[in-house]
């Protein structure tokens, strides 16, 4: 059985959540959406690129493209193969146009008028093909083929959301829905893209802190981590805010605190790394995970319940019996694993939390 709120490992031991948000009822809006479509010379993208015109928002996805395939979509210009389009977002006040699909193919062909491969200190040349251009950086290639790429156009279709003009959450749905990726970007990566800013650097910080590493393992390249992390700020810190889905209410809290708005880093910071360290150092690493995978409603209860009790002042005593008391509580097992993010569900798991905590020592 998957459950709700379960995170599992996959072949890197690598931490992932598994239907997270399973069952939840996705939010019902209606959208005015203003588009148009747009041809681009290749040269033209890439100086608007150089100069953040068209934003590839920094969500830190790997480049996952090898030097061959990127080779291969340079190679499918210069030939004059039709290729895939690009969807635009324009945001409305800065009137940047941030990349909702095809950033692969733009940091492919940045990289090759740059001279670098991405992430690497490599000259890009054309490799792997079986044509006269293998072998040829862009400064190298004769300037037929070179105006030939720099006049190919790539065809980009340009939204802008018209309303509704609320809380800023609709752009996720409409990254969410539109992003086609093979690998769709995951909540937090959305996140990350839309409402990057201190909070997200902050998250990004946090999630370096040792005895979190300890806690949750690996580093996860699609931001589970951090949406874990984001998760226990939000509950914490605005537990009568939160209203189902909690997927939604990840999404308003990071937007309304983008720049740290409302949040004192300092304050955070302290309770994050005291509550993390209780943790690992009274119930060890495998405190998350109650039947071997990490178990996010776990997390989340366990966190805030022990957050909830260090306001009074440390906890000297050892908390395993109480722990393994709450973690063998039926009622408490049904609520980790059982419509997890019901907003009932949600208050009665961090009240039973913040009840078996609460007169340890």
């Amino acid at each position: 059985m998957i459950a709700n709120d379960v995170v599992n490992e996959d072949t890197e031991m690598e931490a992932k959540i598994v239907g997270d948000y399973a069952g939840e009822t996705a939010d019902e809006k209606q959208y005015t959406i203003s588009g148009y479509g747009a041809d681009f010379d290749v040269e033209g993208l890439v100086r608007r690129l150089n100069r953040d015109d068209i934003e590839i928002p920094k969500f830190q996805r790997t480049f996952v493209w090898n030097q061959s395939r990127a080779s291969r979509f340079v190679e499918s210009l210069l030939i004059g193969l039709p290729v895939p389009g690009i969807f635009l977002y324009r945001d409305k006040d800065s009137q940047t146009l941030r990349v909702i699909d095809g950033q692969q193919r733009l940091l492919s062909l940045q990289a090759y008028y740059n001279g670098k491969f991405p992430d690497t200190e490599r000259e890009f040349t054309l490799t792997g093909l079986k044509s006269r251009f293998d072998g040829y950086l862009y400064a190298d290639l004769p300037a037929e083929d070179r105006r030939r790429l720099n006049d190919s156009i790539i065809h980009a279709s340009i939204i802008q959301q018209e309303s509704p003009d609320d809380d800023g959450t609709s752009q996720f749905s409409l990254f969410e829905r539109l992003n086609t990726t093979s690998t769709p970007l995951s909540p937090q990566e959305i996140r990350a893209a839309i409402y990057g800013g201190k909070m997200n650097d902050f998250l990004v910080e946090l999630n370096t802190c040792a005895e979190w590493r300890a806690l949750v393992g690996k580093p996860n390249r699609r931001k589970r981590d951090q949406e874990l992390i984001l998760r226990f700020i939000a509950l914490y810190f605005s537990f009568e805010d939160y209203r189902p889905p909690m997927k939604s209410f990840l999404n308003r809290y990071m937007h309304d605190n983008k720049d740290m708005q409302s949040c004192d880093a300092l304050k955070v910071r302290s309770v994050f790394q005291e509550t993390v360290t209780v943790i690992l150092e009274k119930l060890g690493e495998k405190a998350f995970k109650p039947s071997r995978v990490l178990n996010a409603a776990v997390q989340d209860s366990l966190m805030i319940g022990i957050a909830r009790r260090l306001e009074d002042g440390p906890i000297s005593s050892e908390i395993k019996r109480e722990y393994e008391s709450l973690i063998q509580d039926d009622e408490f097992k049904i609520l980790i694993y059982s419509q997890t993010s019901h907003l009932d569900n949600v208050r009665k798991r961090i009240q039973l939390a913040t009840e078996a905590f609460a007169c340890v020592g």
